[in-house]
C-alpha cells in the first residue's frame, strides 16, 4: 500500500510553488494508473458496469474529500467516473494532490471505505 494513504492533506493557504516535474515523479510512482496532466493536475478515469456503481464511487470519493478539506474535480457518466486533482490555491500540483489520490484508488477497492 503507498504510504500516501496513511497521510492527510494540508491546506494550501497560498504562496508556495507548485511541484516541479522532478517532485512530482516519485508520487506518481505510488499511484497506480494516475496521469500527470501539463504538469498541473493528476487525472483517472474509473471504470463501472453502470451507472449505480459509478454514483457510488463518486459518492465514496465525496466524503473522503470532504474529510481531507481538499475536494477534486469529478466527471460522472454511465459507467465511468473521471477524477482530476491539482491544488486550485496555486493552480498546480501539492503532494495533498497524490495524498487524495492515493485515497480515491482505496475508494474503488473492493474492501475500500466511505
Amino acid at each position: 500500500m503507498s504510504e500516501l494513504f496513511e497521510k492527510a492533506c494540508v491546506p494550501c493557504r497560498g504562496g508556495v510553488a507548485p511541484l516541479t516535474p522532478q517532485q512530482i515523479a516519485p508520487l506518481l510512482e505510488q499511484l497506480d494508473g494516475w496521469s500527470v496532466i501539463e504538469n498541473h493536475h493528476l487525472s483517472k478515469t474509473y471504470k463501472f458496469p453502470d451507472f449505480a456503481t459509478a454514483l457510488d464511487m463518486v459518492n465514496r470519493v465525496g466524503l473522503v474529500a470532504e474529510n481531507e478539506g481538499h475536494h477534486p474535480d469529478i466527471a460522472l457518466s454511465w459507467g465511468e467516473v473521471r477524477l482530476d486533482l491539482f491544488t486550485h490555491k496555486i493552480n498546480g500540483l501539492t503532494e495533498s494532490d497524490f495524498i487524495l489520490a492515493a485515497k480515491a484508488d482505496r475508494c474503488f477497492s473492493p474492501d475500500g471505505i466511505g
